[in-house]
């Protein structure tokens, strides 16, 4: 048989395929529903089992053809004669052979029907492997690879019938051009996925897994990571176990790269935007969507992520679309904690997750971004507490436990992206002041140099929430910190109708102290007072410096006893005055000589009767600045 006749394509399926040799076929082998009109004598050849088949049939051909002969002569007596032993057991001979004849029969006397109904790989492979029989050069591929290896099998094609068959061909270039590179084995791997447990059976799954895994880490193999997008479920997951076992630096890198293929190519919500995928991809349903869902979460790596691959915006999605899906409770807990080791570089449309339950009225799920930092900071109390501990643990446990902990730099990072997020939803109506607020007061004071984010978000909810009342309005603005807004920020806020009046005061009193503080440090910057820096420098100086010092100190020092002496003689005529007051509300005069009371004792007589009390701590403003410049000079705050 030449390659000329043998049709390139093979037929479509409920076709007849013919072997156009000249030669009037003689066995018809039917695979699913495809018949091939064969010859045998080249497919004895090459295969032992069709051998072994069409022999034993060409042997049992007459003993069969008598044994229909009597049945047939004994139907047509006219009386039955009585049954006997012999005949019950011709009888259950007849049915084994007919049995038998249900795979190999004969259709006129001289060809056979041979019925394959589970043929590995289905018409297509039956066809490479009869094209083998017949000479016919086969093109082996990573794709029909596996398939050709599984028919050698199950058709007997191996070395002890014939030499250079057909299993020895697809072994070696299995061993030779498929599991050397992890892109081929990834092939053959998903054309193993319709040959269980053919291909199971031989081994050639666990050879493919085995090479995926012990050449991943390769750079030069790293662009066949969208290729293991192909394979179902099942194979993906062996494969992401067999690479988690090597627990290698550059496997764990090539594991997230095909994590993130793998991904993007099997579930459809993972991005808000659709162009990425693949038109090729089908569309599974969500049940189907779920599983790869929770099999991709499970095969996150235990530890924080690179950060290069697996990303903070690709952590999210996961976490979007396993909202969408509806995952199980422990696959969001698991992405919620994965995704606030890299929360520092998220961005705001990453964190703007809706809210798909019914249960909540806000458009965004406010929730799940309050848990999302929570873990964050779990992060760094528990870095705190076992770098307190660190004695009980050796030098590179306390490295590793240093660097898992957010830096000052993230934490400022979070910090500005919860007060974007704050803003961002503080326009809902159905967004509660406790929610509010519980998110705004989850982060530690030095995680915002300023105030100035939260200030903006918390000045959008009261606009969009006029009905608040005063309790709640307090509550609101509670979470700002007056002491660190920005010199503009204060100046709005002091025109800021919105705000309590409580509130206003607060930051017209915070930005008066300010004030004052500059004032104060420019008086020290034009008389040439020493920062607390240039005393230290000093301290290893002559002599000179400690007098020119202590010249500047008492001259400041001077300027504080002379305001404050000036305050306590204001208050001396203050006291003056009240004393008088007092005096002739009692009707009685502490000048004239021998008065029985004294101002002390008329002070008390008028409190005792209308019952008034005077604190005994005075707030005085000039009096602090006093301290205030006194404080600034030594570098401390008042």
């Amino acid at each position: 048989m030449s390659s000329s006749s043998v049709p390139p394509r093979g037929p479509s399926r409920g076709e007849a395929w013919f072997c156009t040799t000249g030669l009037p076929s003689d066995v018809v082998f039917e695979v699913q529903d495809m018949s091939f009109h064969l010859h045998k004598f080249p497919l004895m050849s090459k295969s032992r089992k069709i051998h072994r088949m069409l022999t034993e049939q060409e042997e049992e051909r007459p003993a069969r053809q008598r044994r229909r002969g009597r049945s047939a002569g004994d139907n047509a007596a006219a009386a039955p004669a009585p049954e006997t032993e012999i005949e019950e057991a011709e009888e259950e001979e007849d049915e084994e052979d007919e049995q038998q004849e249900q795979q190999v029969r004969m259709d006129d006397g001289k060809s056979y029907r041979v019925t394959f109904p589970d043929f590995p790989g289905g018409p297509g492979t039956f066809e490479a492997a009869a094209k083998f029989c017949y000479g016919v050069r086969v093109e082996l591929t990573p794709w029909n690879v596996a398939p050709l290896r599984c028919a050698a099998e199950y058709m007997e094609m191996t070395e002890e019938h014939a030499e250079d068959n057909l299993a020895a061909r697809a072994e070696a270039y299995l061993a030779q051009a498929v599991l050397r590179h992890p892109g081929e084995a990834t092939k053959a791997l998903k054309s193993c996925e319709e040959l269980l447990p053919h291909a199971e059976e031989l081994g050639i799954v666990a050879r493919c897994v085995e090479a995926i895994a012990a050449r991943s880490s390769a750079a030069s193999s790293r662009s066949w990571s969208d290729d293991l997008a192909v394979l179902g479920l099942h194979m993906y997951k062996r494969v992401m176990a067999a690479m988690a076992a090597r627990e290698d630096v550059r496997t764990t890198e090539a594991m997230e790269s095909c994590l993130v293929s793998y991904a993007k190519a099997t579930l459809p919500g993972l991005s808000r935007s659709m162009r990425w995928r693949r038109a090729s991809a089908p569309v599974s349903s969500e049940l189907e969507q779920r599983d790869l869902l929770e099999a991709v979460v499970a095969s996150l790596p235990a530890d924080k992520c690179s950060g290069r691959v697996v990303t903070a915006k690709f952590l999210f999605a996961l976490l979007r679309t396993a909202h969408i899906l509806r995952a199980s409770d422990a696959a969001r807990a698991a992405l919620e904690r994965k995704a606030a080791t890299q929360l520092e570089q998220a961005t705001l449309e990453d964190v703007l997750i809706p809210s798909y339950s019914g249960a909540t009225e806000t458009l965004y799920d406010v929730d799940c971004v309050e848990r999302v930092v929570r873990h964050f900071l779990a992060e760094d109390v528990v870095g705190e507490d076992e770098a307190s501990s660190s004695a009980a643990i050796t030098e590179e446990e306390a490295a590793r436990t240093t660097a898992s902990r957010p830096s000052a730099v993230a934490m400022v990072q979070v910090g500005k992206l919860v007060d974007n997020y704050l803003a961002e939803v503080a326009s809902d109506a159905n967004l509660k002041p406790a929610k509010f607020c519980e998110l705004a007061l989850a982060l530690p004071d030095h995680a915002r140099v300023y105030d100035d984010g939260v200030y903006r978000a918390v000045d959008i909810y009261l606009k969009a929430h006029p009905r608040l009342t005063a309790e709640e309005r307090d509550r609101v603005c509670g979470v700002v910190d007056c002491r660190k807004l920005t010199v503009e920020a204060c100046t709005h806020a002091a025109q800021n109708e919105r705000l309590p009046l409580r509130a206003v005061l607060q930051v017209l009193f915070f930005e008066q102290l300010q004030l004052r503080r500059a004032i104060t440090a420019t008086l020290l910057a034009s008389t040439g007072a020493p920062r607390p820096q240039q005393q230290q420098r000093a301290a290893a100086g002559p002599s000179e410096t400690w007098r020119t010092t202590a010249v500047q100190d008492s001259h400041v020092l001077r300027v504080d006893m002379d305001g404050m002496r000036s305050r306590v003689q204001g208050l001396e005529r203050e006291c003056s005055s009240m004393r008088r007051a007092i005096k002739k509300i009692d009707g009685r005069d502490d000048d004239a000589p021998g008065s029985p009371g004294s101002a002390g004792g008329a002070t008390s007589s008028w409190r005792s009767r209308y019952g008034c009390k005077f604190s005994t701590q005075v707030c005085d403003s000039q009096a602090r600045d006093a301290v205030v410049s006194r404080a600034s000079r030594m570098g401390m705050s008042p």
